[in-house]
């Protein structure tokens, strides 16, 4: 994983990497509630996944061929890119392929998490993030859950949801 600062150039397709130039530490992301493992096995995947009470994962596949076409796959980017939040975390292990995760920092700015083969990242409830392929177009993911698998995205503004009002104090108190 290597994150950075978003350079937030409007011109260029959200799937190329958009680096500013400005990393971003693994300590600085958790400071915002995204933890980051790097996990080569499967066993070390469940471990994480007893520790943290995840019960429940599925694989899913990203590419244009497990959407059929190109525009199929460009349809659904276009709503995983909308800037959103979620009521539970989202956990990600990345088993094949490539991905962006953004997230918004303490300040509002787009803080991008490149993510590739072995790399588990977690998103807090509340935040707001979005994800993209890389032009690569193409991840085959884990997706963990702590209860059923669902993906329900709440897109922003939710500034009065309860669990971005409690990501948003959790943050503040942890500066």
């Amino acid at each position: 994983m290597r994150a950075f600062y978003h350079d937030n150039d409007p011109s260029v397709d959200y799937r190329e990497d958009h680096d500013s130039g400005i990393e971003v530490s693994e300590s600085e992301l958790k400071s915002i509630g995204v933890l980051y493992y790097n996990l080569s096995t499967i066993e070390q995947v469940d471990q994480l996944a007893k520790e943290r009470d995840y019960k429940n994962r599925d694989q899913i596949e990203i590419s244009p061929t497990s959407f059929g076409s190109e525009e199929a796959l460009k349809a659904k980017l276009d709503i995983f890119y909308a800037e959103h939040i979620h009521e539970d975390e989202e956990i990600r292990y990345v088993v094949d392929g490539e991905g962006f995760f953004d997230v918004r920092s303490k300040d509002d700015k787009w803080i991008r998490a490149k993510v590739a083969k072995n790399d588990l990242l977690i998103l807090p409830a509340g935040i707001y993030h979005r994800f993209t392929l890389t032009s690569d177009n193409y991840i085959k993911a884990m997706r963990l859950f702590k209860e059923e698998p669902k993906w329900i995205a709440l897109n922003r503004p939710v500034d009065e949801n309860e669990y971005r009002k409690e990501y948003v104090q959790s943050i503040s108190a942890a500066s």
